[in-house]
């Protein structure tokens, strides 16, 4: 229980892999903020926790809207005094086309939820850890932003968008006690796979020198190091959990 007496905000919990996170994050004692755009999907999880005996506060929000993220913050430290940790998961895979093809509308939605989403939780907690002088930041990126994926250029881009932003946060905030880190999945088992075409699924499991998708619970234990004390010394930093997929 290291994480007790903590205070997270996880977007994206309602499902998934941000459900895996929550899940792991208040199975180590913190008090969880479960941010999602489905209202339903978000307070059926955070009844789940409470049931479980745990804290938690079920948040609707749209991650891409300024005012929707400053309530988030607004409501999260109005409800537990504090926060302490923030895991930017929410995210959007964005119709599989070629860039030729892919039109401009959803383009500007996936970068809007994934890169600028990001950015405006990001942008909207540091005012609340700087006053407290302590926090840290994880950030879902993925191998496709290293790499690039055929047919998923905004979904790439943004994510390859989240490493840089990761990277830039970790050094403006290097001398204070927030830390800012990613992490980079291949593809895992979640909804998000199982909305692909089965070629495209296929494409990317073979890309996985271990053969296999990744589970959620395998990237939960490596965000919750990130955010715990036993990462004191670490920020600005990318970390796989890609079955070996990434060569950098």
């Amino acid at each position: 229980m290291d994480l007790a007496g903590k205070v997270a905000i996880v977007t994206g919990a309602g499902r998934g892999l941000g459900w895996a996170i929550a899940e792991r994050l208040a199975r180590d004692g913190a008090r969880m903020v479960i941010a999602e755009i489905d209202r339903a999907s978000a307070q059926e999880k955070a009844d789940v926790l409470r049931q479980r005996k745990g804290e938690s506060l079920a948040l609707r929000v749209d991650v891409s809207r300024w005012p929707e993220v400053q309530k988030m913050v607004a409501d999260a430290v109005e409800k537990f005094g504090r926060i302490d940790i923030l895991v930017n998961n929410a995210g959007i895979l964005g119709p599989a086309l070629p860039v030729a093809d892919y039109p401009e509308d959803r383009w500007d939605e996936v970068i809007a939820v994934n890169l600028k989403g990001t950015f405006l939780c990001s942008k909207a907690v540091l005012a609340v850890m700087k006053r407290q002088g302590s926090g840290s930041i994880v950030n879902i990126a993925s191998v496709a932003g290293k790499e690039g994926n055929p047919d998923m250029a905004p979904y790439s881009a943004s994510k390859a968008g989240i490493i840089a932003l990761t990277k830039t946060l970790g050094k403006e905030l290097a001398k204070t006690q927030i830390r800012v880190n990613a992490v980079s999945p291949a593809l895992l088992e979640t909804d998000m796979a199982r909305s692909m075409s089965p070629e495209q699924r296929a494409f990317l499991t073979s890309k996985i020198p271990m053969g296999r998708l990744g589970n959620p619970e395998e990237v939960a234990a490596v965000v919750k190091f990130l955010v715990s004390d036993e990462a004191s010394f670490v920020t600005g930093q990318c970390y796989d959990v890609s079955g070996g997929r990434s060569v950098y």
